[in-house]
């Protein structure tokens, strides 16, 4: 096991620089989620990890020591890659001891390895078959089983459950979550999956055009977010961001309205900055912490367009008299059967003009 650290790594092609100076530091035996959307440089930076990409500035160390120009057979890492990257004409066996029979590894180890990683995966009664003969799940689990026989200091996924189904993605996550438990190795798993990030992640790297947004627990991204872009992105459905305008304020709050209504208001207490009377802002809504008419404090009525029931839980999909489109959770027993429904706001985020937290 082995801790790694960047410090401010920067990746250029060309005159175009796309990792702009990352700071990440990540824990010996942590498990540590890059999400983003697609082009925000999450792969990138995972490749640079594992030697695959060079790096324009900064240092990468694992355990210790930097290994900028360190081969990548040689910084202790083992990838696992989204295509599975299976030998087809060999069987499970041969796939899972075929690096360690090509370094020149013992058999007697080698087989131990082998071994133990068809174990801990519950691939054992796999061992003869060929790949073509495997589900989705099951090469995914070959190929993790690949990387556990190398007994690395650290494990890099490169989206790995993207090529599978719902029902199995939902089964394999808990199947990694069960493996670092079990291995307690550093693990870093890039995805654009936020749910994927929720559910595995000790700690969440944010990223966005080639920056880190924010890096925290992932309820704490959650609950407290740094700006729109991570308050937007963490969660699903995601916030609701409604415009509003400072219409008061004191030294420790500001009261808002919300554009389009007049009779919308929320006070939203601050600790810092205070904006001017007039000032633009957006409001930032969780789906559930939309209350009932009455319940927070502002009222708005909004016309339903669409209600998705999830079994206990029903998504309305609705739409402000101003045109904004809103997102709102109740229990499926509490739906109303009208085009319209009014709600209250019960707890509320507050973000500048240029998408920063006002806190």
């Amino acid at each position: 096991m082995a801790a790694v650290t960047l410090t401010n790594v920067i990746k250029r092609f060309g005159v175009y620089e796309i990792i702009h100076g990352a700071n990440i530091d990540i824990a010996d035996g942590e498990f540590v989620v890059f999400v983003g959307p697609s082009g925000c440089g999450k792969s990138t930076l995972l490749r640079m990890i594992a030697g695959l990409e060079d790096i324009s500035g900064g240092e990468i160390a694992i355990g210790g020591k930097v290994m900028n120009d360190v081969e990548p057979a040689d910084r202790g890492i083992a990838m696992v890659f989204q295509s599975y990257a299976l030998y087809p004409h060999m069987t499970v066996g041969q796939n899972l001891s075929f690096g360690l029979r090509m370094t020149g590894n013992p058999k007697e180890d080698t087989d131990r390895r082998v071994k133990r990683a068809s174990e801990i995966l519950r691939i054992s009664e796999l061992m003869a078959r060929r790949p073509k003969q495997l589900s989705g799940g099951q090469r995914q689990r070959v190929a993790i089983g690949r990387a556990i026989v190398r007994e690395p200091q650290v494990f890099l996924f490169d989206e790995p459950l993207s090529n599978l189904d719902a029902e199995l993605r939902v089964q394999m996550r808990v199947e990694i979550s069960r493996l670092h438990k079990e291995l307690g190795t550093t693990m870093i798993y890039v995805t654009h999956d936020q749910t994927e990030a929720m559910t595995l992640a000790d700690r969440i790297v944010v990223l966005r055009g080639g920056h880190v947004e924010q890096i925290g627990r992932p309820l704490d991204l959650y609950d407290n977010p740094d700006n729109q872009f991570v308050a937007g992105f963490v969660g699903s459905p995601k916030m609701n961001f409604i415009k509003g305008r400072v219409v008061g304020r004191n030294t420790r709050s500001v009261t808002v309205e919300l554009v389009g209504e007049e009779k919308a208001r929320i006070i939203q207490p601050l600790a810092g900055a205070v904006p001017e009377t007039g000032a633009k802002v957006i409001v930032g809504v969780r789906p559930e912490h939309f209350g009932n008419a009455g319940e927070g404090d502002a009222d708005l009525t909004v016309g339903i367009d669409v209600v998705e029931h999830l079994g206990g839980t029903s998504f309305i999909y609705a739409r402000t008299a101003h045109g904004e489109d809103l997102v709102i959770q109740r229990d499926a027993a509490k739906v109303p059967e009208t085009s319209e429904i009014t709600v209250s706001i019960r707890k509320s985020y507050l973000f500048d003009e240029n998408g920063q937290r006002l806190r």
